[in-house]
């Protein structure tokens, strides 16, 4: 991420829009700025000195990124707000008394702005110190290890849950209805996988470096996993129509060919498109690791993706299923 800070504005943004990480990072830095209307600014030439480049570097950086850097707080004193900033922080700052207006940067703008300087060496410094506390805020947040975040997804748990009677069901009918061994199960399933996030189970264990014991399904997303309930149970409709049309159970021919005429239904696009972006953003951003034929679907994480899965509403698996055991029960006993 430190080499690639400069290049790639989802990285940055994946930073900015992380309230945790930012938290620490201001902790870290420590640099001083001049309270004003309920948070911290920077002028020009305090954050030139900081980062120990020439004014007119800072200057020229604003105008080729002013909206990015627009979007993190950099912005514009003018009127009024900059006669208050001037009389409060006169003794602090070197401003022309007839000047009309004045650039002041948030801590985020300033990061932001480190994250972009190729002059300084203390923005290089900046950059590898983010990356650093970046990946220890999301471990930290996560327990430790970032395999199961997915798990801290207040509705994972009920998703998962509910998605194994569609396995379930969608088990029973390869057994019934298709005219296989038991390579069909993994077959089909691998099927799925391949439609929806383009991977075999194979690929998507090594990608998250998951041992032989560990359960694929149990580090997806809630998105992916209602993708795939979908997938399995409208599968499963398909293959006992068709089976009880002909009397039979299905050969595997008849089988892939109904799997090539369900999965090109347009309809699915919009669904499958939801589960490839959450799934490569999402483990782009937290868990760090990239899908290698996903790399087109990764955007930005926002706010709420990182209160999602690392703020007070996320929470441990084991603290979800006390939750949910009465909501269980009722569900088993219907």
């Amino acid at each position: 991420m430190a080499k690639q800070l400069p290049d790639s504005i989802i990285e940055r943004k994946n930073v900015l829009n992380n309230p945790f990480a930012i938290e620490y990072i201001q902790k870290e830095v420590g640099i001083k700025g001049l309270n004003f209307e309920g948070g911290y600014k920077y002028t020009i030439e305090q954050v030139a000195s900081f980062f120990e480049v020439n004014p007119k570097t800072i200057r020229r950086y604003i105008a080729e990124y002013i909206s990015e850097l627009g979007e993190n707080g950099y912005e514009v004193l003018v009127g009024i707000r900059l006669k208050m900033f001037k009389k409060m922080f006169v003794k602090d700052i070197n401003v022309p008394h007839r000047a009309v207006n004045l650039g002041v940067f948030s801590f985020k703008a300033l990061l932001n702005l480190g994250m972009l300087l190729a002059e300084s060496e203390r923005a290089r410094l900046l950059r590898s110190l983010i990356l650093d506390i970046v990946i220890d805020v999301v471990s930290k947040k996560a327990g430790g290890s970032t395999k199961y975040i997915n798990q801290r997804d207040e509705g994972y748990l009920m998703t998962l849950y509910v998605g194994e009677n569609y396995r379930k069901d969608f088990i029973d009918t390869l057994k019934d209805y298709v005219e296989m061994g038991n390579f069909k199960y993994a077959t089909y399933t691998n099927k799925i996988y391949k439609s929806i996030f383009k991977e075999h189970a194979r690929e998507y264990r090594q990608i998250l470096s998951l041992t032989g014991k560990e359960n694929v399904r149990d580090t997806m997303y809630s998105e992916v996993l209602t993708t795939i309930s979908m997938y399995e149970t409208g599968l499963a409709h398909e293959i006992k129509k068709e089976s009880d049309k002909l009397s039979r159970k299905l050969t595997p021919k008849e089988v892939d060919k109904i799997f090539i005429d369900f999965e090109s239904n347009p309809a699915w696009k919009p669904q499958i498109e939801v589960a490839r972006r959450r799934m490569a953003s999402r483990d782009y951003g937290l868990r760090f690791v990239t899908h290698p034929e996903l790399t087109s679907y990764i955007s930005p994480l926002d706010k709420d993706d990182f209160e999602r899965f690392l703020g007070e509403k996320s929470a441990e698996l084991s603290k979800r299923i006390k939750q949910y055991q009465n909501v269980f029960k009722r569900l088993k006993d219907k």
